[in-house]
């Protein structure tokens, strides 16, 4: 076999294995998307079945268990939907928020005011500021926009309510009627519920998260 035969053989050769590397990575690609979309179907009806629950906006320090820890279950604010929502799909963003600040707790420390200078596991996890980092290093930051199509079933979003007080929600699978808009599954004070008010403040952040795994 000459040279030049040699030559194109190895060509033909590394032509195929990169198609089969491609292949392999787009078959691959293919089913972290297919496990992301049921991540997300799952993560929407856990938020959605939290509108069923009563519960008394109560922002009171609690000292809890760790890891798995919950105030009790009538009692709560908005973050503690964020959390129990991602309980009920395996995600104990307790420990998970605990370990990254313990991790890179400089990433955090500036974000809240009250900050004590160490970690605590019976509170990080349920400041929005400490979440909103969390999300943004450990998920994915999307697009703050005007445009309702750019918030989908399973994303998170975060709010300026007025004068730096901050407010987090979960996009579900509703669509407001008058709107046509996904509505937020939030407890702004009354509890767990389904409002269309994506665009009633001014928000700070829209992230996705999928769990340590995804």
């Amino acid at each position: 076999m000459s040279q030049k035969q040699l030559l194109i053989m190895r060509s033909a050769l590394c032509a195929l294995f990169m198609m089969a590397v491609a292949a392999s990575a787009a078959r691959l690609n293919s089913g972290e998307a297919a496990e992301r979309r049921e991540f997300l179907k799952s993560f929407v009806a856990a938020a959605v079945e939290r509108s069923h629950h009563t519960v008394r906006y109560d922002p009171a320090y609690v000292r809890i268990p760790y890891p798995g820890g919950d105030v009790p279950s009538d009692t709560g604010v908005c973050t503690d939907e964020i959390i129990r929502a991602y309980r009920t799909v395996g995600i104990d963003l307790q420990r998970e928020v605990h370990e990254d600040m313990e991790r890179n707790f400089s990433s955090y420390s500036h974000n809240w005011r009250g900050l004590s200078g160490h970690t605590d596991t019976n509170i990080d996890h349920r400041r929005v500021p400490n979440l909103m980092v969390f999300f943004s290093r450990k998920g994915e930051t999307l697009a703050i926009t005007e445009r309702a199509e750019n918030y989908s079933p399973g994303d998170l979003v975060t709010w300026d309510l007025g004068g730096n007080v901050p407010h987090i929600g979960i996009v579900v699978d509703q669509k407001a009627p008058a709107s046509g808009r996904y509505m937020i599954l939030h407890n702004i004070g009354q509890g767990p519920k389904i409002e269309d008010v994506v665009f009633n403040w001014k928000i700070t952040g829209h992230y996705r998260y999928y769990g340590p795994s995804l």
